[in-house]
């Protein structure tokens, strides 16, 4: 009796944990918002275990491939390869949009330039631009951050900046948002770009042009909702549809007003 008693208390045990233990991986944009969810998600669910790590959009899709991870964070669109791949190993991508952000262009604080064109950017980060003299600043040389290739931050400003453009030779790749933070506040001459949350008082923002110069915008929370400033993205979170059921409770915490309202105060934008 007792032996039965311990063998129903240890399957009761692991189903409270297969359901209530979620592993999240993949994007750094999307890691502080998700870090903050999980957070206010446990402390409302006392048995709920929600980790959650970095790495970038690349590297969760990855995951999420190889069954290592129940949610991937990803701050582009899953490509067309990485969703047929998974299709061959006979799983289905579900996709959802939990957040928007607007992606900055720093500076170090003492740069003088404030202004810059989408032209001069994709100048500047195709390696066209070397000198800041060339756009108005101090006769000094650009130093030029990325993150590295795995990021869905990488390759969205590839395409929405760069307009598909390669990056230059010797770009300086860095493996997280927070890296590109602390080397352009430790740089004069840097230049990086980064989500709207991770802006911080050691950097300057840019303010963008996407008009020729007509009007430059500031990368804001009120400019990227009213759709001001150019460069905003989704921030999505992706899953197998057969385990829709145990990613839901999650999901669902961060769509609700409650969880929007975290990702209004981490600083980005909420979909509703």
């Amino acid at each position: 009796m007792k032996k039965t008693i311990i063998l129903a208390a240890m399957a009761a045990y692991m189903f409270t944990t297969n359901v209530f233990a979620q592993k999240i991986k993949g994007s750094d944009t999307c890691l502080p918002v998700t870090q903050s969810e999980a957070e206010s998600f446990m402390n409302k669910n006392k048995g709920a275990s929600v980790t959650v790590t970095g790495g970038g959009s690349g590297v969760g899709i990855s995951a999420l491939m190889e069954g290592t991870t129940d949610i991937a964070m990803s701050s582009r669109k899953i490509k067309f390869d990485e969703k047929v791949r998974m299709q061959e190993a006979g799983k289905a991508p579900k996709e959802v949009v939990i957040a928007y952000d607007a992606l900055a262009v720093v500076v170090h604080p003492s740069n003088k330039v404030s202004n810059l064109t989408r032209e001069q950017l994709e100048g500047i980060f195709t390696g066209k631009i070397k000198n800041w003299k060339e756009v108005g600043g101090a006769d000094m040389k650009i130093v030029a951050y990325s993150r590295e290739t795995s990021s869905g931050t990488y390759e969205f400003f590839k395409e929405n900046v760069l307009k598909n453009k390669n990056y230059m030779n010797g770009i300086l790749s860095m493996p997280a948002t927070g890296a590109i933070i602390q080397s352009v506040s430790q740089t004069k001459g840097a230049i990086g770009y980064v989500g709207l949350a991770y802006i911080n008082k050691d950097v300057k923002p840019v303010h963008v042009s996407y008009d020729a110069g007509k009007t430059y915008t500031e990368p804001s929370m009120e400019n990227a909702k009213n759709k001001t400033y150019p460069i905003v993205r989704p921030l999505f979170y992706y899953y197998e549809t057969k385990n829709a059921n145990k990613v839901k409770p999650f999901i669902d915490y961060v769509l609700s007003s409650e969880g929007q309202a975290i990702v209004k105060k981490i600083g980005y934008i909420p979909v509703k």
